[in-house]
């Protein structure tokens, strides 16, 4: 690696290690760059001040930014097993009695999946459920509001009215984007106004599911900051680059483990 790179040169290559390998840290880009560690944080504070990336303990780590919103069937095909392994890991924290407020999403659907047979009260804007319920054996109230194919949920006034009268003992929440920095981010303000109503409303533990691929994306409106979040469970590919951060601020970091294939 030449050791005399310009600021700008060097500041472009700390980027394209971001992009390859999802983290960097200090040290080593210091050692990679033939810099001082002084150095390198200056540079990663002037990209942070950019947007590209967000500096961590000890290094820094890729902001992707999503400005429009994948369909919902995409996201269905994507990470599936490691959806279903966190949508196990949620539902064995319910409990008998629990009331239960869900948000829409692929992550959180896998949730239902695993609470059949529970004695449990679930008030959810999930329409992707209407399919199964009937198998559940579960009591299920829809919100209510205005039907959005592009995330197959209920969004809007009717939607928030509902919510608003009633309190959850635990919330489960699907975001688009996780960020130590920008919070829970989604890009359609409608799914964000009712999964922050869902947050609002819970008198207990507020637990975020989300597979790897959603830490580090920031979209266009706030669900809520992390201090508003108890756990989040994700799955083996969580970057642990992460973890200090969060567990900084009170969060509990919930690996779901995919089960061994049989032989």
């Amino acid at each position: 690696m030449p050791r005399d790179l310009i600021p700008a040169e060097r500041r472009n290559r700390i980027l394209e290690l971001l992009r390859a390998q999802g983290s960097v840290r200090v040290s080593t880009l210091g050692e990679l760059l033939g810099v001082t560690e002084v150095t390198i944080r200056r540079d990663l504070e002037r990209l942070e001040r950019q947007g590209l990336l967000e500096r961590t303990h000890g290094g820094a780590i890729h902001s992707h930014r999503m400005r429009l919103e994948p369909l919902y069937t995409e996201k269905h095909l994507r990470h599936q097993a490691e959806k279903q392994a966190i949508g196990a890991v949620a539902a064995s924290l319910v409990e008998d009695g629990d009331t239960l407020l869900i948000n829409s999403g692929s992550t959180t659907l896998q949730i239902f999946r695993h609470l059949a047979g529970k004695d449990v009260r679930i008030i959810t804007s999930n329409m992707g459920v209407t399919l199964d319920a009937a198998s559940l054996g579960l009591d299920i109230m829809l919100t209510g509001g205005t039907y959005r194919e592009q995330s197959n949920s209920l969004v809007g006034p009717m939607a928030i009215l509902t919510l608003q009268q009633v309190y959850g003992s635990k919330c489960f929440i699907g975001v688009d984007g996780i960020s130590p920095k920008y919070g829970l981010t989604t890009p359609i303000l409608r799914e964000s106004e009712v999964a922050r109503t869902m947050i609002e409303r819970t008198r207990g533990e507020v637990i975020v599911v989300a597979d790897h691929s959603k830490f580090g994306v920031v979209s266009n409106y706030l669900t809520a900051h992390l201090d508003k979040v108890d756990r989040i469970i994700t799955d083996a590919g969580f970057n642990e680059d992460y973890r200090k951060d969060l567990e900084a601020i009170g969060i509990e970091i919930t690996i779901a483990t995919m089960p061994l294939p049989s032989s």
